[in-house]
């Protein structure tokens, strides 16, 4: 175990050449050069005249100094080992891991146990014996505290960490009255279980006994969060303890809680629409004034059974809190991410999150990740759900430390979450605190926890609760008395009583959005909301003055070859041709709405350029990486526009601009995807939350998803945005899924999102080809007037003289118009429908009561039979005879073969005109 025996045969001058590099930046050689070279600078203070100077003058080190080097070298192995001997398992025995902290296994013999070593100033306690030395270590790193640090690289943290572990041996000392405060917020947590276990036998609730003290954990965490400055927290937790948090930290009425058990109807409710959620899944938003008479701003995000889902959009709705309400200061708020030890071990998504910590779109300033680690997943041993050591590992991905903490020792705890706050308003990263406690029940209260582990759960039934182990060691300090405990237990559980009656009277509960205040001016939508779009048109000058910063290249600035001529062709369609593509309409409504203070948020895989080379956004400079956005230098009272690329992740990304989405219901938020097809990396985002959060839990948004979707002959994953899929989540006006085929109408639909009463998610299937088509223009007149059509009528042919009539939607109609126009056909009209839902019924059957002489009605679409629109479009107008036109049915959303789609592509051109 001696760390140091490597240096014996090296090389002095390399060994020298290290040491200044050493002194120069510390933070430039290995991890173990730094240890060592700390012990040679102890050994040059402490023991003058006993090192030998080399020809240049640095020191290197003499033997006779060896043994203080192996105290070093334990003190060390304590620092970063001593986690793995601590005593934080409240019902378990530890494994056993080795080599042990014995001294002997750093070549120390029990006659130097009574001898003072120097080593003893590096962990603050002076010169003194080994005996003394080791006691001291094994008092900070193996008791109730463990803590993972020593692989951090950032050495002012590291030292820090040290500090605070080795100045206070891994415990605070707290007064009387915080002691008694710490025990009251305890014993509510473990009385509010208790009520329950006995009035609502056998119902879930996911109780938290077996970690109660994360109740004071968090009280703590708030109280101490407003001394260093926070103002506000956002809070995403899975179910267990969910309503004990909502009941003791968020303050919510019980009377509530015990509607939600009772199983009411719910409020404002008669059409039956609204169809609620579980009580345990529920958000809540509260303002709550500290004991210092500051407000306190706590949002506990709703979350679904996917555990780890909620993590992103915890993220994202802090960011948004922090730009709008703190002018992006994220030591005024502080996000909080409550995990299970299963999930977090075993969610792929928590890896995703903690990626996103550091990366300029998504950083929130450092998360508190707290784990209620109960060491059952479900059913399944610890054993069976990790392979690493601890469920906090992947905390090493940013090196973040990690406090492993006994959750029946609530001092302890309290300890630790002091100095994870501490810590994270200092060097703004994340930190976990690994609750290791356990779950006193099954699963849920109606699961038989013996089945699957009969062992543990003999420990758990004979095990005090952390209320009565706390009592008895404040009683043996005269802080509190029987008398006063059995005072505050009678008095919570008469009020609890009360609070039950109440809601038993009561005739229904009632659910709210978590942010109804922030939403309280957006209204709920209304069926006649979707026959006919808004006015969202813009004074064409305005758009021109927009135009012109998109394609003026500021003085000073040069930008390579092609990039000039992007710019060259945008002011082309603005100063000549008045044909404007795609990109140049798309910005434009970003203009336009940064110009009316709603500020844009964008970000997706490669977004700033645009995965296909359209959108250019971000340019930059030749030769540096200066960049140039010219949506934020319109004007200068003008909202800001922010864009980022993001890491290569779905759900997590999708999951973060959702949430962030949430917090900002006048501004738009845009995630892209890479191609349609990646969505399906986030379907648990667009499941639990952008489809079905608004009937769950009131919960609205105004998201735009944009998925590039089109049949190009790209093969399988590169064609399909799985429209079918979201038309089949689509019901009670849940979100918008649209198929736009001109840039005019793109520009109308996303200014729609900010102008229109209502806010849903909008799902568009975003075009590829048509980026860069001849015919897929618009006019600045086009954008300067009118709204968004759901529908496009056929102004090319004569409604008397049509025998057929083709409905579609998206690209495919410039191939039918084509094909049209290439056989001379004028008897066929070609309908688009670009909102497939909320269907344009109205308009769709004034169109079919137009062209009365039609014989035949199809459908025309290029995915597969049991793809796209079809099942939709059958479903949505049952009371007409129309007939489909696709390529086959297919496993695979598209053939990777360019001959055989162009052969299927022409398969379907025949089949639309054929007579």
């Amino acid at each position: 175990m001696d760390a140091f025996t490597f240096i014996s045969g090296g090389d002095p001058a390399a060994l020298e050449n290290l040491y200044e590099q050493y002194k120069g930046n510390p933070e430039s050689v290995d991890e173990s050069w730094v240890r060592f070279f700390e012990g040679v600078d102890f050994a040059t203070k402490n023991y003058p005249g006993k090192v030998n100077s080399s020809s240049n003058g640095n020191s290197v080190v003499s033997d006779n100094i060896s043994t203080e080097f192996k105290v070093i070298n334990l003190i060390n192995g304590y620092r970063s080992r001593g986690h793995l001997f601590t005593r934080t398992n409240p019902v378990r025995e530890r494994r056993h891991y080795t080599p042990s902290l014995e001294h002997e296994h750093f070549n120390l013999n029990d006659s130097d146990l009574d001898t003072v070593f120097q080593a003893g100033e590096l962990i603050g306690i002076g010169p003194a014996t080994l005996r003394k030395i080791i006691a001291h270590l094994q008092e900070t790193y193996c008791e109730s505290v463990g803590i993972e640090y020593m692989y951090m690289r950032n050495l002012e943290a590291v030292s820090w960490l040290q500090t605070r572990m080795e100045s206070s041996r891994g415990r605070a000392k707290y007064s009387a009255a915080q002691k008694q405060k710490l025990f009251q917020k305890l014993s509510e947590a473990v009385g509010f279980e208790s009520f329950l276990d006995k009035k609502f036998v056998g119902q879930k609730r996911f109780s938290l006994e077996g970690c109660e003290a994360l109740i004071p954990a968090m009280d703590l965490m708030i109280s101490h969060g407003e001394d260093l400055g926070i103002q506000e927290f956002v809070i995403g937790m899975a179910h267990r303890g969910r309503l004990n948090v909502l009941a003791n930290i968020f303050q919510k009425d019980p009377v509530r809680i015990f509607t939600e058990f009772e199983g009411k109807e719910y409020e404002d409710n008669d059409d039956g629409e609204f169809s609620g959620d579980v009580k345990y899944h529920l958000g809540y938003s509260t303002e709550v004034k500290s004991e210092k008479g500051a407000k306190m701003q706590l949002t506990l995000s709703p979350n679904p059974s996917h555990l780890e889902a909620v993590g992103p959009v915890v993220e994202g709705m802090t960011r948004a809190f922090a730009e709008q309400n703190h002018e992006s200061d994220y030591r005024k708020i502080t996000p909080v991410v409550i995990h299970g030890d299963a999930a977090i071990a075993g969610q792929g998504v928590v890896y995703e999150v903690v990626q996103m910590a550091k990366l300029d779109g998504y950083k929130t300033g450092g998360t508190i990740h707290i784990v209620v680690n109960n060491q059952v997943g479900f059913t399944t041993n610890y054993l069976d759900g990790r392979s690493s050591i601890y469920c906090t590992d992947v905390a090493k991905v940013t090196l973040s430390p990690v406090f492993h903490v006994n959750a029946d020792d609530v001092e302890a705890v309290a300890f630790v979450v002091q100095m994870a706050m501490e810590f994270r308003q200092k060097f703004q990263g994340d930190v976990f605190i690994d609750l290791l406690g356990y779950r006193k029940y099954g699963h849920n209260e109606g699961d038989e926890p013996r089945f699957t582990q009969p062992i543990l759960y003999k420990q758990i039934a004979k095990h005090p609760n952390p209320r009565k182990i706390y009592f008895q060691k404040l009683a043996s300090e005269n802080v509190i008395s029987q008398e006063q405990a059995d005072k505050f237990e009678k008095a919570q559980k008469e009020n609890l009583e009360k609070s039950l009656a109440v809601a038993r009277d009561k005739n229904s509960s009632e659910i709210k959005s978590f942010l109804e205040m922030r939403w309280k001016h957006i209204r709920r939508s209304k069926k006649d909301d979707f026959h006919e779009s808004p006015e969202t048109g813009v004074d064409a000058k305005i758009l021109r003055d927009i135009a012109q910063t998109l394609y003026t290249i500021p003085k000073g600035m040069k930008f390579f070859k092609k990039m000039e001529k992007v710019l060259a062709d945008r002011k082309k369609m603005i100063e000549e041709t008045n044909q404007l593509d795609w990109g140049m309409a798309e910005q434009l409504s970003y203009g336009s709405l940064l110009l009316e203070g709603h500020p844009v948020r964008f970000s997706g895989q490669d977004v700033e350029r645009g995965t296909f080379s359209h959108r250019h956004a971000v340019l930059k400079i030749e030769d540096s990486e200066e960049e140039y956005e010219p949506l934020n230098n319109l004007d200068k009272k003008q909202a800001p526009f922010r864009i980022y690329n993001s890491l290569l992740s779905e759900y997590a990304v999708l999951g973060f601009d959702y949430g962030y989405s949430l917090a900002v219901p006048d501004g738009l938020t845009i995630w892209e995807a890479q191609f349609g097809d990646f969505n399906n990396g986030a379907q648990i985002i667009i499941d639990q939350f952008i489809s079905s959060a608004e009937d769950k839990w009131r919960s609205m948004s105004n998201l735009v998803m944009l998925l590039p979707h089109g049949y190009e002959g790209q093969g399988a994953e590169h064609s399909s945005g799985r429209m079918e899929r979201f038309l089949q989540l689509c019901a009670e006006h849940n979100m918008i899924v649209a198929n736009v085929t001109t840039p005019a109408n793109y520009f109308h639909i996303i200014r729609r999102q900010i102008h229109h009463e209502i806010r849903k998610p909008l799902i568009i299937f975003s075009p590829k080809s048509l980026l860069r088509l001849p015919a897929c223009v618009s006019t600045l007149e086009d954008l300067a007037t009118g709204k968004f059509k759901e529908t496009f009528d056929d102004v090319q042919v004569k409604a008397g003289q049509v025998n057929k009539l083709i409905f579609c939607s998206g690209k495919i109609y410039y191939d039918l118009l084509e094909e049209r126009e290439s056989r001379g056909i004028s008897d066929t009209a070609i309908i688009r429908i670009e909102q497939l839902y909320p269907f344009p019924q109205k308009q769709v059957d004034a169109l079919l009561k137009k062209y009365t002489k039609s014989k035949r009605v199809l459908w025309v679409q290029e995915e597969p039979a049991n793809m796209g629109a079809w099942m939709h479009v059958m479903r949505m107008m049952r009371n007409c005879d129309i007939e489909l036109v696709s390529r086959a049915e297919s496993g695979s959303p598209a053939t990777g073969s360019s001959k055989r789609h162009a052969m299927e592509q022409k398969q379907i051109m025949e089949k639309a005109f054929s007579k």
